[in-house]
């Protein structure tokens, strides 16, 4: 195979050591190391100096399902089929606390920026915010009516959005603990959502194919994308805003342009579905994790810049608006918004640069 352009994506780390498929990936904030969960009930915590060993963590006893580093790094969270969400100490110790209050399959965790409280999701059909250094519940939102699967906390940490099997996104007001809005366009379970950089927009990924982009403020869909042609398991937002990474059971990841609207690089590398993906915190790097067991981490490359200077870039996506009953989606451009063709966001027509992993890139 011949190496892949400079500004291409390369298969960077291929990490083996689950014994069965992987569920979720973190990088920790400096990215020296990655976590990541799978069905063996293990948690595993990879470094990304060559010839370092991993960490694995037993303690739950089933799946794990989710995992996050808490903004710091110094704290690692994860959820698992055993209804219990446990804190590690990223170290050689492995030290947990067990936190316990859902009745079912905890589906999600993630840290409030400042790492003072987590949100969780779980098959019980709740979400719950958990006080991260007094370790003890604080409250529930229950309006969905069926399994949530992803819930995240917006940037300001004002804000918590949703995903359901009830075919909703829901946004949540955490101080006031009500539900500002629901997204209802899905055609199908919503498997993961997350908020743009900005905060001002929030993506959600879903069993029907589909990828979709709403405005937080005017609750407005910006953008929609029918690119896999499986279930999308999971997304990721590069730190610029710019980007967004995709998961699917179609076995691909894909690389949206969001500020053009258009795809700009599907990755062949799992072999059976892609479960999960994650952009470091500084967008140099991506691992992606699947249910061929494989941890993979890849160099970005396609946005290449000073990424310590990246974080302060937030452009959301381009908005959309309506015409004569079709969507038309216009892009920023140097003369204002133009729009785009449909068939750009609707379809995968466009051309595509498609990556192997080449074996000499394992270490």
């Amino acid at each position: 195979m011949a190496a892949p352009c400079p500004e291409d994506p390369s298969l960077e780390r291929h990490f083996k050591g689950h014994r069965d498929a992987v569920t979720c990936v973190d990088f920790s904030l400096n990215t020296k190391q990655l976590a990541s969960g799978s069905m063996d009930s293990c948690l595993m915590v990879w470094h990304m100096k060559p010839q370092s060993r991993a960490y694995r963590f037993a303690g739950h006893k089933d799946a794990v399902t989710c995992v996050n580093f808490s903004p710091s790094g110094h704290l690692l969270a994860s959820g698992s089929r055993d209804k219990t969400v446990r804190i590690w100490i990223p170290n050689v110790k492995g030290e947990s606390t067990v936190f316990r209050a859902h009745t079912a399959t905890v589906r999600s965790v993630h840290f409030c920026s400042d790492g003072q409280s987590f949100v969780t999701a779980s098959d019980d059909k709740t979400v719950k915010v958990w006080s991260t250094h007094r370790q003890k519940f604080l409250f529930s939102l229950s309006q969905h009516i069926n399994w949530v699967r992803c819930a995240r906390f917006s940037p300001d940490g004002r804000l918590i959005v949703s995903a359901s099997d009830d075919k909703t996104v829901k946004l949540w007001d955490k101080t006031s603990r009500e539900c500002v809005h629901s997204y209802c366009e899905h055609g199908g379970f919503v498997t993961s959502v997350d908020f743009h950089p900005s905060g001002t927009c929030i993506a959600a990924a879903g069993m029907d194919n589909t990828v979709k982009v709403w405005d937080v403020r005017t609750h407005r869909l910006l953008q929609h994308y029918q690119l896999h042609s499986a279930a999308v398991n999971a997304l990721s937002f590069h730190p610029s805003g710019n980007y967004l990474l995709t998961a699917s059971s179609d076995s691909t990841l894909k690389i949206l342009d969001l500020m053009e609207g258009r795809l700009l690089y599907t990755l062949h590398g799992h072999q059976g579905p892609a479960t999960t993906v994650a952009f470091s915190r500084t967008g140099e790097y991506f691992a992606s994790g699947g249910s061929d067991e494989q941890v993979m981490v890849w160099k970005s490359n396609f946005d290449v810049v000073d990424y310590g200077e990246v974080i302060k870039v937030h452009r959301p996506p381009a908005p959309l608006a309506t015409s004569s009953g079709n969507l038309v989606f216009f892009v920023r451009s140097s003369e204002g918004f133009r729009p785009l063709q449909e068939s750009v966001l609707l379809s995968d027509e466009r051309p595509e640069s498609s990556l192997l992993p080449d074996a000499k890139a394992n270490p």
